[in-house]
């Protein structure tokens, strides 16, 4: 044993033998007032004469020399002398009762003072004994109430609390998703063994393995019931060694959650006029543990409820919402997957943006397909992913758009029909460089002029005199000198900058800068205009 343990041990000894010596004291003086009063009784009673009371006198005249000299008239009479006799007697015993009330106060309070000293030196030990780190992070935490009316006896009948906190070691389902359950209970009980109230309660999962929180948080839920409840005189039954200990002050707690804990059972305990603890055998909590396991078949039931219903559920990645599994997209080649839903609005964003869309994990570039996207997408959709699909087939110098414009099907160089091909004899020689016919709806166009063919007339004299070939390419030009926009040199497609830098990025492909429309090699401009200028941002319009 250490000497803070010896110490320890003796004050609580001191202690004790002060109490005892109180109530021994407080004992003799009540026997003795007792004595006083019965002879008292017994001399008015038997009116005895003082020739034939000697022995009486002699008792008077010893307890006449211990106590103050009181008037005592002449006798006239024997009856007249033994009131005089009794008169003195009661004065007597009145005083020695004052005396023992007294007494019994000094005692008590000095009982009192040696509970306090010793509590305050202990308590003294055990901060000095706090680290440095420990009392910086938990100082204002430390607390060690003592009820000095604990051990008076209280009128008022008292009620008692059992509690148990329990965790389930079976797991329901996957160990790094389910670390267990558990569950708090609690029972109050009236005077005469019967109960009030009880509470069977789950908790959550970060204290499932906290054995010590559990009976804490157990505990605490049953003392704010009984307050609920207005009852205000309480016994705490406890089978918990650790909780009675931090519950009387001996121990401190360890961990940060469970001194929290702690502290509101103390202060929920001030809210009593009568708390009491008693550490009982575990079979005196039987009714409570039997409450908790009850509980906690109940919750391993309910879980292994919702873990057969969620077989046919799976989690989606992107929005971590639980969809049925019938709802559930696996992508073709990675097998990543997703919920249509988020599927759906993936596919929307990247093909309004002009790209052809792939799969949304990230790091994957696993390109969808027009057969399994069906499932999710909308047949306007789908022509658009189809149409995105066919454009990144072909190559940005090999693409060619019929110029009508009820058809504007996209081709290839090498699918547009050569109408030499064909056993015409309406087109010459010199036609076979530019003429070309559409796929599609079979239209001839000019390969060079992007128009429907010009007969007689060659490219040059064509647009000199047709610098417009439509009305609306006019009007189409000067908006976009006013807009600012920039036309792809590569693929001829018209970009406007929504919002971001002038790095830009067409849908064929080819890197430029906004600002001059010289391209980026590596990633790089070519140009020293300015990557990003605030004045100059157009923010989207939605």
């Amino acid at each position: 044993m250490t000497a803070a343990g010896g110490d320890d041990l003796a004050a609580l000894r001191e202690q004790a033998a002060l109490a005892s010596a109180a109530a021994l004291s407080a004992s003799d003086l009540d026997h003795a007032f007792q004595l006083q009063l019965a002879e008292a009784i017994q001399a008015s009673l038997r009116g005895a004469r003082p020739s034939s009371s000697s022995s009486n006198a002699a008792s008077s005249s010893s307890w006449a020399q211990a106590a103050p000299a009181l008037p005592v008239p002449e006798p006239s009479s024997d009856a007249a002398y033994a009131l005089a006799l009794q008169a003195a007697d009661l004065a007597l015993a009145e005083q020695g009762r004052r005396d023992a009330l007294a007494c019994r106060a000094a005692h008590s309070q000095a009982a009192a003072a040696a509970r306090i000293a010793a509590h305050d030196a202990l308590f003294a030990r055990e901060l000095a004994a706090v680290p440095e780190d420990r009392w910086a992070r938990d100082g204002d935490y430390f607390e060690r109430p003592l009820d000095l009316a604990s051990s008076s006896s209280s009128a008022r009948p008292l009620f008692r609390v059992f509690s148990k906190g329990m965790a389930s070691s079976e797991t329901v389902g996957p160990r790094d998703r389910d670390p267990g359950l558990a569950v708090l209970a609690a029972a109050v009980c009236g005077p005469q063994g019967n109960v009030v109230l009880r509470i069977q309660k789950p908790v959550e999962e970060e204290v499932v393995g906290d054995n010590e929180v559990l009976e804490a948080m157990a505990l605490l839920e049953g003392l704010q019931a009984a307050l609920e409840l207005d009852i205000r005189s309480v016994k705490v039954i406890t089978d918990h060694k650790m909780l009675h200990n931090h519950m009387l002050g001996i121990w401190r707690p360890s961990g940060r959650k469970l001194a929290d804990i702690i502290n509101q059972i103390l202060t929920a305990r001030k809210k009593f006029e009568q708390c009491e603890i008693s550490l009982v055998d575990p079979s005196q909590v039987s009714y409570v543990v039997k409450l908790a396991k009850d509980s906690i078949a109940v919750q391993i039931a309910k879980a292994l409820a919702a873990n057969a219903s969620n077989q046919k559920r799976e989690t989606c990645t992107i929005c971590l919402e639980d969809a049925d599994i019938t709802k559930i997209y696996a992508v073709e080649g990675c097998a990543h997957r997703f919920c249509f839903p988020c599927m759906k609005e993936h596919v929307k964003v990247k093909l309004l943006h002009g790209m052809l869309p792939a799969c949304p994990q990230d790091g994957c570039t696993t390109k969808l397909s027009v057969e399994g996207s069906k499932i999710f997408l909308s047949p306007p959709l789908l022509e658009i992913l189809a149409q995105r699909i066919r454009e990144g087939q072909i190559a940005p110098s090999q693409k060619i758009y019929c110029p009508f414009p009820k058809c504007s099907a996209l081709m290839s160089l090498n699918e547009v029909i050569h109408p030499m091909q064909e056993s015409c004899s309406m087109y010459t020689v010199a036609d076979a460089a530019t003429l070309r016919k559409c796929v599609k709806c079979r239209g001839s166009f000019c390969l060079s002029c992007k128009v429907p063919w010009h007969d007689r007339m060659s490219c040059h004299d064509y647009k000199r005199q047709y610098p417009h070939a439509r009305p609306e390419d006019a009007r189409f030009e000067n908006l976009a000198k006013e807009q600012l926009w920039r036309q792809c040199v590569k693929c001829r497609h018209m970009i406007e900058l929504a919002e971001g830098c002038y790095h830009m990025t067409c849908v064929c492909g080819y890197e430029f800068c906004y600002t001059c429309g010289k391209e980026w090699k590596g990633k790089k401009a070519t140009c020293s205009c300015l990557l990003w200028d605030v004045r100059n941002i157009i923010t989207s319009r939605r």
